[in-house]
């Protein structure tokens, strides 16, 4: 007996499964929204007269990519105020400052934020900058990783910060040698002016949400894991925005939201999670993670490593980085996490502090034995090589941030120096950790860094950036992924993390979420994988993006 014509037919090029029993293929059916059919010929006997066909062409069809740790209300608004990414030096910023408050005379505030450490000496740019083109009116930018804010002199006035205002226990007012602040504000110490930014409106927020959602489907980005949801620094919770993109039948991603732990309260919040979980999840938006940040950065000193940094002579200094969570209390919250079924997304980014998140999953594997849980380490930039195998024994996945794991000016002038050759050789172990048998899963941490997951998969496999200068070394060799296992983390390891079996590779039954590329990068050299484009991108067999050379 035939079967009935398929609604969609993908013929004509090579489809990537990230299947092992399937390989590869040139043929994919979909119908009601999931793949029925992956094969090659044969797949054409379903194409029927109102089957839509998408003529491959030699081009690639992959798994839709999954973004397992991003922030797209914060990217979204970014991008509609003073947007710095894409600049790099003090010059520059300081001209898009000026013309951004020159453009908006009615603000408020000014705010937006995503430059460079690296642009300034020590990474730490002064309000004395910002005073000579905004002296009126208070300017709030964090950088793009958003441990740090710079601000003006105004702000700091407005915020009463003084050379008498002690450093919060989770962050540090930049002085000069007089105490006075100099204008930069890391980690905790950000609320002590953001506290004070307007209320971002409803309207700007959604708008902010579909903003960056057109952005990740643009880059074949078909879901991903919300890495803050709550209150946090000057951060927007985004459940409000979920819920009227939601409503309005606009939300066309796949969402885990990570509730954001408060770092100053112990276990007394669980109960309120748990209540915000139900209350929270809606469509296609699930409230189903913990995050739960560990430690810092290391460019300013936070990130929580086993020995003390060094200082800039090469001598150890006083300063081991921030556990922002006392370990065994850390423990004892997973546990009863873990208990009620929640995953735990830790932020965990030096050496101690991955320690300290895997030793809290070993007490809640012990507690209450291997649940479904499926915690993750997002960051991992200095893991100790003790810790590499545990990963696979606890069951923790690896969540990655390949765009990082490159030489450029932050981590060569504000990183190497203060690590020395040893750790420094410890970072971003991606090779040791799948070869120790670890599961992969990847997020661009957007704003952060670029969203494209192309370009991450690029420096994954190439450990260089793209257009890197000449001359520029790979970024410890031995720790390059081949593109196989880059783009599994990419689909379906990040699935896996999001809890969304049903997607994340092609495969008959799994929901057709899928990404077409302008050409085969396996068929070309490493060195050309960020040359590659996405051309269309579908969430349950329907199209929520298409190039215009599509």
């Amino acid at each position: 007996m035939s079967r009935p014509p398929a609604d969609l037919v993908f013929t004509g090029g090579p489809v990537h499964t990230v299947d092992a029993a399937l390989g590869r293929a040139s043929g994919v059916a979909v119908t009601d929204g999931r793949i029925t059919a992956v094969g090659h010929d044969e797949v054409r006997e379903l194409i029927g007269p109102r089957t839509e066909v998408v003529d491959l062409a030699g081009r690639l069809l992959l798994p839709g990519f999954q973004d397992a740790h991003v922030h797209p209300l914060g990217a979204g608004l970014e991008l509609g105020q003073c947007h710095l990414a894409d600049a790099r030096d003090a010059g520059e910023y300081v001209r898009l400052v000026r013309a951004y408050a020159d453009a908006h005379p009615q603000a408020e505030w000014i705010t937006g934020g995503g430059w460079s450490l690296e642009a300034f000496p020590g990474g730490n740019p002064t309000a004395a900058l910002l005073d000579a083109v905004v002296p009126d009116r208070p300017v709030f930018l964090p950088n793009r990783d958003h441990h740090g804010a710079w601000v003006n002199s105004r702000a700091l006035e407005l915020a009463g910060v003084t050379r008498d205002t002690p450093d919060p226990a989770d962050g540090r007012i930049e002085r000069d040698a007089g105490g006075h602040p100099t204008g930069m504000l890391q980690e905790g110490a950000q609320h002590l002016v953001g506290r004070l930014l307007p209320a971002v409106t409803l309207a700007e927020q959604k708008a902010a949400l579909l903003r960056a959602q057109a952005v990740l489907h643009a880059f074949g980005v078909t879901a991903w894991q919300d890495a803050i949801v709550g209150t946090y620094a000057n951060m927007t919770d985004p459940v409000p925005a979920y819920h009227a993109v939601i409503d309005d039948g606009l939300l066309t991603a796949r969402v885990v939201g990570a509730l954001w732990w408060d770092r100053d309260r112990g276990a007394e919040q669980i109960p309120e999670l748990l209540a915000r979980r139900a209350e929270v999840s809606r469509g296609r938006f699930r409230a189903t993670t913990v995050k739960v940040m560990q430690d810092g950065i290391a460019e300013n000193g936070t990130a929580a490593l086993l020995d003390p940094y060094l200082t800039a002579c090469g001598c150890a200094s006083g300063n081991s980085g921030i556990s922002f969570v006392d370990p065994a209390g850390l423990a004892a919250y997973v546990v009863q996490l873990d208990a009620h079924d929640f995953q735990v997304h830790f932020h965990a980014l030096g050496d101690r502090a991955v320690r300290e998140a895997l030793d809290a999953v070993e007490a809640a594997r012990a507690a209450n034995g291997f649940r479904d849980t499926r915690h993750h380490l997002a960051h991992l930039q200095v893991v100790h090589p003790d810790d590499v195998p545990r990963f696979r024994a606890l069951g923790a996945t690896a969540n990655i941030q390949a765009l990082w794991a490159a030489h450029e000016p932050q981590m060569d002038e504000l990183t190497l120096p203060f690590l020395g050759p040893e750790r420094g050789a410890w970072q971003y172990p991606f090779g040791d950790l799948l070869r120790a048998g670890a599961t992969l899963a990847a997020g661009s941490d957007w704003p952060v860094s670029s969203p494209d997951p192309l370009q991450a998969l690029h420096v994954a496999v190439n450990r260089r950036l793209p257009r890197a200068p000449e001359g520029t070394p790979v970024f410890l060799p031995g720790q390059c992924l081949g593109l196989d296992a880059a783009v599994a983390a990419c689909t379906a390891g990040s699935a896996h993390v999001n809890h969304l079996d049903d997607t994340g590779t092609v495969t008959p039954g799994k929901l057709a979420d899928l990404v077409v590329l302008d050409r085969d990068p396996f068929a070309g050299p490493p060195e050309a994988v960020a040359e590659t484009r996405v051309l269309q991108t579908f969430v349950d067999g329907r199209r929520v993006y298409a190039a215009a050379d599509a």
